[in-house]
């Protein structure tokens, strides 16, 4: 499964952010963004139990973040 996450970032801690993302196992891509969020990360997970674990306790937890919003993607 894959899913986008949506990040809004503190204010000077982008740069930092979107290099953490980047080491986290699961996340795909990460980048900055400009609209309401600050950042976008790619995650593919198994199932929705490991995609609630990268978001919940590795993505939430770094210095900086925000807030988040998960959007699953679907395939038709």
């Amino acid at each position: 499964m894959k899913a986008y996450i949506m990040i809004k970032i503190r204010a000077g801690d982008v740069g930092g952010v979107i290099d953490h993302l980047r080491k986290i196992k699961g996340v795909v891509e990460a980048h900055m963004t400009f609209g309401p969020y600050d950042a976008v990360a790619v995650v593919e997970a198994s199932d929705i139990a490991n995609l609630g674990a990268v978001t919940a306790l590795e993505i939430q937890p770094i210095p900086g973040v925000e807030q988040t919003l998960t959007c699953l993607a679907v395939d038709m």
